[in-house]
């Protein structure tokens, strides 16, 4: 839902204040609720124009909000309770409108963590619904309220609280729908041979890897450390068998940071190494059997999380180009981001462009992507909008990066430990972006209007009770297909801590109707990848072996690949007591490992049918 104009806003809250000044008008206005005994209560009614990142849920104004406080009684206190089993919360919030209608609802933790808006949301004319679901709830005073987005009528409401308590498994239980393509997990072969010039091969070495693939042989790359493993696909076995090689670039020496890029339909494959202020950077165009040296940056040039990039040059084009398409080099400086294009396929790049500075944005910004009418987007988790507030945003350049411009997701807040957003545009330009939100929870937002405006985020790992996540990654092909991926834990509580339990999961969400409805599945349920702590504070934490981000791409029929380090290996799989924190080594890899799809529906709509159902 598109964000109102500031002045219907106020005209809103005007109306709606003057209309109705108790703000804490639910029946009963309080309650509690436990594992024996579900809590009920009446909202009053409320009424607005269109609402929608406006922060009324967070001060909750008289005649467009309404509260209730709701007590979480759990048989223990969370700290114990939790070691052995687990809770749910369900809120169920339901109304009757003879308008179209949009009501949303909203909860907030003890610790400030916010959930919601319910699913399903949109405009419902009769009966309407949402509900939120909350795993391992902390015990506490809740408050869940009401909001009117759009609301024609005044509208009141029902909600229902439940508890439920069961015994904690381990590893969680899989419940992967039956619609959900399913994936195949190939983890780098860790006997190949050392390509020349190298004493290991890197597959363990994989922290922050990213993977790309060159259409026209097919053969798929995964960045580990300063090594380019080629893995080549045998799709005449089922599951499809896999041969890996250590295509290590000559130049790819000297590393600080290491990304992968594919422009994949020309077959140019980049690999650079950060190296002070630039990187040494190179390119094949023959699946690594020989590079090519680039300049490496443009300068100016940021001395840190280098990102490679590329697609169509938006129109007008530049006079002089020796290449289909645009290239981008984006670095983070300590006061700006910089970006800098190549007109020639990478081999020299022009000057670096300042794309936002300190007081706009803060943290590391996210990998470069372009879409099909040549718009470059730059995703940050850390930017601060007009009014204050700090959220995920895209860095947005229409003009072939002579200018940018900074347009953060609406409803969406800045996690406290940060970690890269993704975006990717689809064939039309439908733009998606997947990001942590700050209450760790894993969310996908859709613009139409290059960032302008957003609809309301999905909450990915809603389905699985996730708690927190890292590594939000997407993908798009169809203008109504996208594939979101990200790390997951249902376990609750700080999970930069060295003290955190959480076991972690790849999880891949996947819509094939532009976000009406997404399907997400556990692709690694018997496999964690990682248990204990993810650190994303820099320095040698020892839970730092993932390091920053994964990666995601699709090969030539919009099949999904997801680059991504194994952190929990050997004995760590069947091992509860392992933890990246403290070990044992099985549990602080970094093993290179490709997700492939393997069944469903493809990203690419004309490829229906090819993979099996």
């Amino acid at each position: 839902m598109r964000k109102a104009p500031a002045a219907v806003v106020s005209s809103c809250l005007a109306v709606a204040i003057f209309a109705i000044h108790d703000g804490r008008a639910a029946t009963p206005p309080s309650g509690s609720v436990t594992s024996t005994a579900a809590a009920t209560w009446d909202f009053a009614a409320v009424v607005a124009g269109q609402f929608t990142d406006t922060g009324i849920e967070e001060v909750c104004p008289p005649g467009v909000c309404d509260n209730y406080d709701l007590t979480v009684v759990l048989p223990q206190p969370a700290a114990q309770f939790y070691v052995a089993n687990t809770a749910t919360l369900t809120i169920h919030y339901e109304w009757t409108s003879s308008q179209p209608t949009d009501m949303d609802v909203f909860v907030f933790g003890p610790n400030g963590a916010k959930y919601g808006p319910g699913s399903p949301d949109g405009l419902v004319t009769g009966p309407g619904f949402a509900d939120i679901v909350i795993g391992d709830p902390l015990d506490g005073v809740w408050h869940v309220r009401e909001t009117a987005a759009l609301v024609p009528v005044p509208t009141a409401s029902h909600a229902t609280a439940t508890l439920t308590v069961a015994a904690r498994t381990s590893p969680p239980t899989p419940r992967i729908p039956p619609s959900a393509a399913k994936y195949f997990n190939y983890p780098a072969d860790d006997q190949m041979p050392p390509a020349l010039g190298s004493t290991t091969n890197g597959a363990h070495g994989a922290g922050e890897p990213s993977i790309g693939v060159n259409w026209k042989t097919g053969a798929a790359f995964i960045e580990a450390g300063n090594h380019t493993l080629r893995a080549i696909f045998d799709d005449s076995a089922s599951p499809a068998k896999v041969q890996w090689a250590d295509k290590r670039s000559p130049f790819a020496r000297v590393s600080l940071d290491p990304i992968l890029w594919a422009d994949s339909s020309t077959g140019r494959v980049f690999e650079s190494q950060l190296d002070g202020a630039c990187s040494t950077t190179s390119f094949t165009e023959d699946d690594g059997e020989s590079w090519v040296l680039s300049q490496g940056c443009g300068t100016p040039a940021g001395p840190d999380h280098q990102t490679l990039g590329g697609g169509n040059f938006a129109a007008p084009k530049p006079a002089v180009t020796t290449y289909p398409h645009a290239i981008y080099y984006c670095s983070q400086g300590i006061v700006t981001a910089v970006c800098a294009r190549s007109d020639d396929g990478g081999l020299t790049f022009g000057p670096g462009v300042p794309i936002y500075n300190l007081t706009q944005c803060g943290g590391l910004h996210g990998h470069v992507r372009v879409s099909p009418d040549g718009t470059a987007y730059v995703p940050n988790e850390d930017c601060t909008d007009l009014a204050g507030v700090t959220r995920p945003a895209v860095v947005v350049s229409s003009d072939n990066g002579l200018t940018w411009s900074i347009r953060t997701v609406a409803l969406a807040k800045s996690s406290r430990p940060g970690g890269d957003p993704s975006a990717a545009a689809g064939a039309a330009n439908t733009l998606y972006v997947g990001y942590v939100n700050f209450d760790g929870h894993p969310k996908i937002s859709i613009s139409r209007d290059h960032g302008l405006t957003w609809t309301k985020p999905f909450d990915a790992g809603a389905g699985y009770g996730i708690q927190n996540a890292e590594f939000a990654e997407v993908i798009a092909g169809d203008d109504d297909r996208a594939a979101f991926a990200f790390l997951g834990t249902p376990t609750p509580g700080d999970d930069q801590s060295s003290g955190f339990n959480g076991v972690w999961h790849m999880y891949v969400s996947t819509t094939y109707n532009a976000g009406k409805t997404w399907v997400t599945a556990d692709i690694t349920p018997t496999d964690p990848v990682q248990r204990g702590c993810i650190w994303n504070g820099g320095g040698s934490n020892p839970c730092r072996n993932l390091l920053d981000f994964n990666d995601i791409t699709t090969d030539r029929i919009g099949r999904v690949l997801i680059g991504y380090a194994d952190g929990c290996t050997g004995s760590c799989v069947n091992d509860p007591t392992a933890n990246a924190s403290f070990g044992p080594a099985s549990a602080q890899d970094a093993l290179a490992t490709i997700a492939r799809q393997a069944t469903g529906k493809t990203l690419l709509g004309a490829y229906d049918g090819v993979l099996p159902k």
